[in-house]
């Protein structure tokens, strides 16, 4: 599978205040995995981070990254995503995602508050596009 497009895998991403544990690789060759917000748009996930942060600068070196979102409750889920990523500076693109980002984590009386906060020079926006998917709905049904 590689589409999140699906309706069932669509709805597990976007549904509450669930984070996407997005790995990758240090500069040294270690591998890093970081929390991050994130908000499903069409078949890739957004978020932004830093220009400088570790994440920003391993996607330099190398765009492939995979995304792990889980349900940590009973019946335990998850959908993993293989990707590549590409990153833009576009400042309304990084205003508008960041707004986005805040709606979907504070609340939209405070979406306007984070966008301004984190939409800023020096961060960029990140889309994860899929090159592979999967997905567990139900971790602790019978065999």
């Amino acid at each position: 599978m590689t589409s999140i497009s699906d309706p069932q895998i669509t709805e597990f991403l976007s549904q509450g205040t669930r984070t996407a544990k997005v790995a990758f690789t240090a500069s040294d060759g270690r591998p890093m995995v970081t929390p991050v917000w994130f908000v499903v748009e069409g078949n890739e996930l957004v978020f932004n981070t830093d220009a400088t942060s570790g994440k920003a600068k391993a996607f330099a070196r190398d765009p492939r990254v995979m995304v792990s979102v889980d349900l940590e409750a009973q019946p335990y889920a998850f959908v993993e995503v293989q990707g590549v990523v590409t990153v833009s500076e576009d400042q309304d693109e990084l205003l508008r995602t960041a707004t986005e980002l805040g709606a979907r984590y504070m609340g939209v009386e405070r979406a306007a508050e984070f966008g301004k906060r984190n939409g800023v020079p020096g961060m960029l926006v990140v889309r994860v596009r899929p090159t592979k998917v999967a997905a567990m709905f139900n971790a602790t049904a019978p065999d």
